[in-house]
């Protein structure tokens, strides 16, 4: 007999890598409802597949740092439902979720991306270190704690964010990597528009690429600073609050870094394969984009703290770095060029969508 059951996700958005997860898990379990506080991407998760909470109806949807005092009692009223199995894609209080009827008794399961990190980790996001944030951290810790008690199961995102479950939380977790859209990078499956095209043709012939949102944490100053150290060309793709700093920073390496705003699908692969390798320096509780770069044959450099070092083999598919020494950027960038496309796409897939799909179906249905 299949069970049917609920997917509960914190708030929903146009981009994001929480976003590709439940975009998964609605395709696994194609007959469960989405519940999330608002649901921000309707061409993505459509109205007739996802339910809101009251917050949509409220200014809060815009400001989510008023909101989050609000989030763990609304997340205790979600009204009725008859879900066997309640499935939590959470990375702030999504596991509180609680529903009245046949589901109060649901088993449930929280897919953790982490413990809400301005919360219990402020050092690792700056949005935890003023002092509202503070003051408010003390009960909802207590609040947190508790309700985390409450899950069947939990599965981490990584051994990284496993260890700090079991600290903040006090449970075990069981591991199981996000999908990457591992085919999606291999394949050429979109086509590049000619404006793209231009734009390429315009780019170094060799380069390091630095990709993701334009924001502090993300450390793609680091990126520049690679372009320095080894005198290589840098191409910075993405997009955010921070292009303007960045943009003084490239006027430290003149002339030699490149910004591309908003790539799509099929320019940010060809930039991965165009590139000499793919920098990623922050501490990620997984990291998405590493798996990417190396299903497409490109090896990365990143941090040997976090996610990335669980994704990236030192000395083969890539090199994890303690520090960002000058002198130590300079050697990465050379010994990563000594490595084989072949291993990097063969350990792309170990983290591929399909890997995903059976561990989270096996976990739930366990």
């Amino acid at each position: 007999m299949v069970l049917t059951g609920v997917i509960v996700h914190e708030w929903l958005e146009p981009h994001g890598g929480a976003e590709k997860v439940v975009e998964e898990l609605a395709a696994i379990f194609p007959d469960a409802p989405i519940k999330a506080l608002w649901n921000a991407a309707p061409e993505r998760f459509t109205s007739d597949r996802v339910s809101e909470t009251w917050m949509s109806r409220t200014p809060l949807r815009n400001h989510k740092g008023i909101a989050v005092p609000l989030m763990p009692a609304t997340w205790r009223h979600l009204g009725n439902s008859d879900a066997e199995w309640i499935l939590c894609s959470s990375h702030l209080f999504a596991h509180h979720a609680r529903f009245s009827g046949p589901a109060r008794a649901a088993a449930k399961y929280v897919y953790a991306y982490t413990p809400a990190r301005y919360i219990w980790n402020p050092e690792l996001d700056k949005r935890g270190s003023s002092l509202p944030a503070r003051a408010v951290s003390v009960p909802l810790k207590r609040i947190d704690r508790k309700r985390a008690q409450e899950p069947h199961a939990i599965a981490a995102i990584s051994n990284f964010v496993r260890d700090r479950i079991k600290e903040n939380w006090g449970r075990d977790s069981t591991v199981i990597y996000p999908p990457v859209d591992v085919e999606g990078f291999i394949s050429e499956s979109d086509e590049l528009s000619e404006r793209e095209q231009k734009l390429l043709a315009t780019l170094p012939d060799t380069f390091v690429l630095g990709a993701s949102r334009f924001i502090p944490y993300k450390r793609l100053d680091l990126v520049i600073d690679m372009g320095i150290a080894a005198d290589l060309d840098v191409v910075i793709a993405g997009d955010g609050p921070l292009l303007g700093e960045l943009q003084y920073k490239a006027l430290e390496h003149p002339r030699r870094v490149t910004f591309v705003r908003r790539p799509s699908h099929a320019l940010l692969r060809a930039l991965y394969i165009r590139s000499l390798f793919y920098m990623f320096p922050p501490v990620e509780d997984f990291g998405i984009m590493p798996v990417e770069a190396m299903a497409t044959g490109t090896p990365v450099v990143a941090s040997a703290i976090g996610g990335a070092s669980e994704t990236v083999q030192h000395g083969k598919t890539g090199v994890l770095l303690e520090n960002f020494s000058a002198d130590e950027l300079r050697e990465a960038a050379k010994t990563v060029t000594t490595m084989k496309p072949a291993d990097c796409v063969s350990r792309a897939w170990a983290f591929d969508r399909s890997s995903f799909a059976k561990e989270i179906s096996g976990w739930v249905g366990s």
